[in-house]
Formats: C-alpha cells, structure tokens, sequence
C-alpha cells in the first residue's frame, strides 16, 4: 500500500501497509459538540447568531457579531458509560476526563467613517477541543457460533506457507503478519505442509459456545486552531473565513480473550486465547470556512456557511501479541506466546473527510433572548484515504461509500436573561453516518445552562447529557461480531470570558 520507510531505531520496524478501516476514517470525520458554555448550553445552535468565540467553529462571520474584543477559556469534565449487551450478558464500564474544551480572543475594530459602509472588520484565534477519544468499553459474553479463528483464517487463506515460516517478521506485510500470529499460535493449520500452501483450517474446536470478552481503552484528542477574519456591511450582513489546523493523536488498546469448554480432541487444540492490539495514530490536517450572516429584520437573522473537507497527514504504529493455550485429551496444556515485541511504523497517509454545510436561523428577542436553529448536512460517503490508486486504499475507499452516507444535524437553542442572568437550553440530533442506522446510531443531546455578566467578566456553566447506541464489529475482518454499545456522556463546562 506504501512504500517501505527504513528506520534504525531499536524496537522498531516497519511494513509495506496496515490495515485501514471504515471506522478509522469515520473518527476524524466527526466532531463532538464542544466549546464555550454558552455554545454547548445551547447545543451549539450559533449559525445564525454569532458573538460567542465557539461560533466561530460553525460560522466564521459570527466574529464580526462581537461589539467589543473579548477572550476567554473553558474548562470540561466529561465522563461516559457505556453499557455493553453481548448475547445477553450485561456489562458496563465508564471513563472520566478533566480538559482544558477551548481558548481563544477576538479584537474588533471599528471604522467610525460615515461614508465608509463597512463598519468593522474582526480578527480571531480560538483553539477547541473538536474530539476527546478518552474512553473504555467492557464487553463480556457466550456466543454460540463464532470463534476469532476466523479472523485468523479470513486473513490466512490465500498467503503462501513459506510468507509465514521463512520471512521475517519485520519484512511481513500486514495480511502476512495476521497469518504468521495464527499459524504460530496453534490458532490454524496449513492444509498441506507445502511452502506453497495457501489453504488454513482453524484449530479451534467446533460446537459454539464461545466465551468472549472484549476490552477497549482509547485516549488521545482531536483539536482544532482557527484563525477568523470576519467584517461587517452597514451592520446588516456580516461576512467571515476560518483558516484552521487539525491536530490529532489517539492510542487505542484492545484485548480479546476467547474461551471453549468443547470437548478435547486427540490433537492439540485451542481451549483459550488472548489477542491485544496497539494502535497509535498521530498527525495534522487542513480545511477552511466561509459564512455569512445577514439581518433581515432587526430581529431574524440567517445564516450559511461551508466548511471544506478537512486533508490530514496520518501515522500508524502498530504493535500486536497472542497468547494461547493448547491441550490434547490427556495430555497437559501447552502455553504458547507469540509476542515480536517490535512495532510497525508505517510511512504517512493521506484521509480527506468530508466538507459540512450549514443553515442558520434566529430570532432575536431584543435584549431579552433569542431562539436559534441550526441544520447541518455532511456526506460521510465522501470520506477517502489517498492516493485513490494505491490498491490498498481502494477496497476500503469503496466501503466507504459504500457502508457511510449523508447525514443531517439539527442544533436548537434558547436563551433568556433577566438583567445580569442569562437562562440557556438546547436540543442536538444528528443521523447516523451509516447506511444501515445500526453500526453507529442515531444521536440524542440535551443541554442547559446559565450565565452571569458581572460587566467586563462573564461566567457560563453549562450541562449537556448526549446518548448514543452502536453495534460495531470487535474485528472488522473474518470475525465481525459485536456488542450491542449503549454509550451515556454527561459533560459539564465552565467559561470565564474578559472584554478587553
């Protein structure tokens, strides 16, 4: 898929290509509704409304709504539970995180010219936690058909003996690697002992009844700087761009453990497992925004504005251990490690993901309160790894589109103020970026919250709870089962902004 990258650092080698999935380019694509207080209090529903230094992420005008320079910053705790249904047993586990959600200013300056139609121009920097992979999930359960030798097998077949036993494990590509760890863990058997067998059967005793579990740790975050620019025409339409850089850096470390109670053979076979991967990506992107909000009464406003996909330069480390035990009838287990303790560093891939439109409306209630909708449109379908030609891209480009579609979310939020109070809610809802509804779902976010002007000090604090269910596969190839994923987020967020 890639060329080979030569590096000399103990510990460490490197692989023709690693295995890209679906739900890899689906990670970057989406963001979770962060920023200020106020923005999430409000469900991020600030299309149309601006003057708040996280509407800038979803229209760039919005600086130019602000009458003075303000800055301010905005600290998080999150916490999520994700309660796990596989085969009916129930589980649950839960993650808990303090970080620092949002920083940023904006200085205004006016034209005091009469004759001069364009009345301000604004300048803006705001940095967002956009995505906080922090997360655990626990899944426990029996299946009653499928075991992960599968997996082992869906890779194995078709690799030719002698790429398992007389290569190097450092000069494997990754197809080849799954195969070597099923071959040296007793997991399958070549057909034939023929250097050109290309053939497996799983060593894995028939009759279901598997019991598994399933471990997941993921940390690491996605982040967005923006720098805005935004004027104003006669104070009537407002007009903006973001030129924003992506950071991005996530770990993920998984453990699958497989147990059978099937009755012993007269051969060895497999009566458990453990099989852990270790993924860290890490890397930067691009994309810009354009918007425009215009005033068409005093009080309701509109507002649109894109945003571009987003071009990410990407690295994979990879590293991977299996661990079995293998019992004949009568005999004694046999503990088998199969551990090259290297990692895999692959040589940086291009992800494009796909641009966001949105459509704004709001109505302001003078100094009391405003009102605001928000629909966005994102066609997840459009997500590719690049280059398209390289043959390895192109399977998982195609389920791409194939598998993810056009998405809506739709942002709604309120607020009203009695004098120095401000009283906030909101509504979020957001499709399911996959064609079947089911592999990630449909999204569900409350929110609420208050704030208080204390004159060139303002404080916000916010709640939101967001729920969501998913039924992705614990493997992506051979062995596709899953567990049923019921994930609960509550998030709480406190803003201190100064007018400067």
């Amino acid at each position: 898929m890639k060329k080979i990258l030569f590096l000399f650092i103990t510990g460490l080698t490197v692989s023709v290509s690693h295995s890209q999935e679906v739900s890899d380019a689906l990670r970057y694509s989406q963001d979770n509704l962060t920023g200020t207080a106020r923005f999430r209090a409000m469900s991020g529903a600030f299309g149309a409304v601006g003057g708040d230094l996280s509407s800038l992420s979803v229209n760039p005008a919005g600086s130019a709504v602000f009458a003075n320079n303000q800055t301010g910053i905005t600290f998080s705790n999150q916490n999520i539970k994700n309660n796990s249904n596989y085969f009916g047993t129930q589980t649950s586990d839960k993650e808990n995180s303090f970080l620092l959600n949002q920083a940023g200013a904006v200085f205004v300056f006016h034209d005091h010219n009469p004759n001069n139609n364009w009345k301000k121009i604004a300048i803006g920097v705001n940095y967002e936690n956009t995505n906080n992979f922090n997360n655990s999930v626990f899944s426990a359960g029996t299946n009653p058909t499928n075991s992960i030798d599968k997996y082992f097998l869906a890779w194995a077949n078709g690799v030719p003996l002698k790429d398992i036993t007389h290569l190097d494990y450092r000069d494997m590509s990754y197809k080849q690697q799954q195969a070597f760890f099923g071959g040296e863990g007793y997991v399958i058997n070549p057909v034939t002992a023929n250097d050109n067998n290309t053939q497996y059967t799983s060593n894995v005793p028939a009759g279901g009844n598997y019991y598994h579990e399933n471990n997941i740790y993921t940390s690491g975050y996605n982040s967005k700087l923006s720098f805005n620019i935004a004027t104003s025409y006669k104070d009537r339409i407002y007009f903006g761009a973001n030129l924003n850089v992506h950071i991005t850096d996530y770990r993920r470390s998984s453990s699958f453990y497989e147990q059978n109670d099937n009755p012993l053979q007269p051969n060895e076979t497999i009566s458990d497992l453990e099989f852990n991967n270790n993924l860290y990506t890490y890397g930067n992107g691009f994309s810009f925004q354009l918007g425009a909000i215009a005033k068409v009464t005093e009080s309701f406003r509109l507002g649109l504005a894109y945003e571009s996909n987003t071009w990410y330069e990407l690295y994979d480390e990879v590293s991977q251990s299996l661990y079995t035990t293998t019992q004949a009838l009568g005999g004694q287990p046999i503990n088998n490690s199969v551990n090259p303790n290297i990692i895999n560093v692959y040589d940086s891939y291009t992800l494009q993901t796909p641009g966001k439109t949105t459509f704004s409306a709001a109505y302001v209630f003078g100094k009391s309160g405003l009102i605001s909708v928000d629909y966005a449109i994102k066609d997840y379908g459009n997500a590719k790894y690049k280059p398209t030609n390289d043959a390895g891209f192109r399977g998982v480009n195609s389920d791409i589109s194939n598998q993810l579609t056009n998405a809506g979310e739709l942002r709604v939020g309120a607020e009203y103020k009695i004098k120095q109070l401000s009283l906030r809610g909101g509504y979020r809802f957001e499709g399911s970026p996959y064609k079947n509804g089911t592999t990630i779902g449909d999204l569900n976010s409350y929110s609420g919250g208050l704030g208080y002007n204390f004159g060139g000090t303002k404080v916000d604090l916010a709640y939101s709870y967001l729920e969501r269910k998913s039924n992705q596969g614990f493997f992506a190839t051979g062995f596709t089962d899953g567990a049923n994923i019921t994930s609960k987020l509550n998030n709480v967020s406190l803003t201190l902004l100064f007018e400067l």
